[in-house]
């Protein structure tokens, strides 16, 4: 799919993420959104068999195994003569630091709850990092087709734990085997459920006064009684608080039955923001990058090898903060790397299609060979450099060695290609051969161990390092020096070259901030766009 190309396209760009705790159905909810879009025929179910029904966002091995997300990415559709990029982030929260960085490049945020659990642990994180840009966040409480908490605990559970007004755009009836549908709140309309259709759920209204005919009698009582209290007491949506990231519109339904998946549709073309200004620094100086700028922009968010397994291929993903691109235009890193975007492409999770021209908002992948790295910027002059994206300290570290040590440079070309996406972080000892991988969870050092197999070929083995964290250390040269010195079998480099120390446990990092006060041990560094 392409752009049009007439004036102010970049405002007809929508660029969102999904966010949930696993398992309350942000995979199901993804496929549904594109069926429903008209982006794909068949809408294929997380534990479907057969090939012509894996999920489309999910295209890694082990994601289609496992029936989970652990990796981002990008699916491109219209809807209401709008385009649509849906950032899908990964579920399992090993995977933190690539949901951060795919929400740098959102411009609005779908939070997805299971209606019997409310908000989990999980989404409550998610939330934290979409209040650190002020991200819009749309509510689809899902699974109303089973048990459920009443819509009253839902809201209080959402506006106890997010500290988050909410909305409630619908209201349902009832919940599980007797759950009947939705009233909508806004045109005082009912859409009935039906599980028996299979179908998507859309334009079938019924007017208020004729409810009464539909539903059992205590369901009708019970939606009477929700509709009247919703009205009452909750707020009125209210589009300016909603986009400054204070309240929240209430969406009800079940993404397995297709039910409340149109509305959810027209409510992103309806109320969510198109793309944003973004912070940046212009020759030195703090400035802004407004999407209606002349000046072509945008920054690397993700970079993904290996895509497609018959190609070994690798990609960055662009999200694009001002001006019209066109295909075959040359860019500059902020770094003053130059490179001619000759084929760049617009994504449906691993298919994709030539982008003739993309705008403010679009998000295009660029084939390298290693020249683009997440948090690269890129302009026509090369001098935008856009605020940074952080690598976390590593709560999990693992030392990696090979089964045929004849293979060390192949292990060293794997290792680096999959610390450049973030799959995993990559360190150095300077002293001794092995490497050491970093990661925040168990699931990111298998997902590792998985593609350093399928990819490369390469049997290696991560066991157990003698290394409980890391630390970047900052401060005078001199300094930092003087302390590798004496602490030569704990200091590293990191994939960047910089100086990283590898601590045995947490208590030997506050030892160290106490004995070494000019120097500071970082859980962060910021890598800048």
């Amino acid at each position: 799919m392409s752009a049009t190309s007439s004036g102010g396209e970049w405002a007809n760009r929508r660029t969102y993420a999904i966010i949930s705790h696993p398992d309350a159905g942000k995979t199901t909810l993804t496929e549904n959104l594109l069926f429903a879009a008209g982006s794909i025929r068949m809408a294929g179910q997380v534990r479907a068999r057969g090939e012509n029904r894996r999920t489309h966002s999910d295209w890694m091995k082990i994601e289609q195994d496992r029936g989970i997300s652990v990796s981002a990415s990008v699916m491109t559709y219209e809807h209401k003569g709008l385009i649509f990029n849906l950032l899908d982030t990964p579920g399992h929260e090993d995977f933190s630091e690539d949901t951060y960085r795919t929400l740098t490049a959102a411009d609005s945020a779908i939070m997805v709850l299971d209606a019997a659990k409310g908000v989990e642990p999980r989404t409550l994180k998610l939330v934290e990092v979409c209040r650190l840009r002020d991200i819009p966040i749309l509510t689809f409480i899902n699974k109303l087709d089973r048990e459920a908490l009443a819509p009253e605990e839902l809201l209080d559970d959402i506006q106890d734990k997010l500290a988050l007004d909410t909305a409630p755009m619908q209201w349902p009836a009832a919940s599980g085997k007797r759950f009947g549908g939705v009233m909508d709140l806004q045109t005082d309309e009912f859409i009935p459920f039906k599980p028996e259709d299979g179908e998507l759920a859309s334009g079938t209204r019924i007017p208020a006064d004729a409810v009464e005919k539909t539903l059992s009698p205590d369901v009708f009582a019970e939606l009477q009684e929700g509709t009247e209290m919703a009205r009452l007491l909750c707020p009125e949506f209210k589009p300016q608080s909603f986009l400054e990231g204070h309240m929240t519109p209430v969406y009800f339904g079940s993404a397995l039955r297709r039910y409340g998946i149109i509305e959810l549709l027209d409510a992103l073309a309806d109320i969510v923001p198109g793309p944003q200004t973004e912070k940046a620094i212009i020759k030195k100086a703090e400035s802004e990058v407004t999407p209606d700028g002349k000046e072509v922009s945008g920054f690397v968010f993700k970079v993904q090898a290996n895509m497609d397994p018959n190609h070994r291929d690798r990609v960055a993903f662009l999200r694009l903060a001002s001006g019209k691109f066109k295909r075959g235009m040359k860019l500059k890193t902020d770094k003053g790397k130059s490179l001619t975007v000759s084929s760049p492409i617009m994504f449906f999770a691993q298919d994709r299609e030539i982008a003739d021209v993309a705008f403010a908002g679009d998000v295009i992948g660029i084939p390298n060979h290693g020249l683009l790295r997440v948090g690269d910027s890129l302009s026509e002059s090369g001098d935008i450099l856009f605020a940074g994206i952080p690598n976390f300290a590593p709560e999990i570290l693992r030392r990696a060695r090979l089964a045929d040590p004849l293979k060390a440079k192949h292990l060293k070309k794997a290792l680096e290609s999959l610390a450049e996406e973030g799959v995993t972080q990559l360190f150095r000892p300077v002293i001794g051969g092995d490497f050491i991988v970093g990661a925040v969870g168990q699931l990111q050092i298998e997902v590792m161990a998985e593609r350093v197999s399928a990819e490369y070929g390469l049997d290696v083995t991560f066991e157990a390092a003698p290394y409980e964290t890391a630390r970047w250390m900052l401060g005078e040269e001199a300094e930092i020096e003087r302390f590798a010195d004496r602490h030569k079998s704990a200091i590293a480099a990191d994939i960047d070259g910089d100086p990283v120390f590898l601590a045995k446990s947490t208590w030997e990092v506050s030892y160290s901030e106490e004995k070494w006060p000019d120097i500071k041990f970082v859980k962060a560094k910021e890598r800048n766009r």
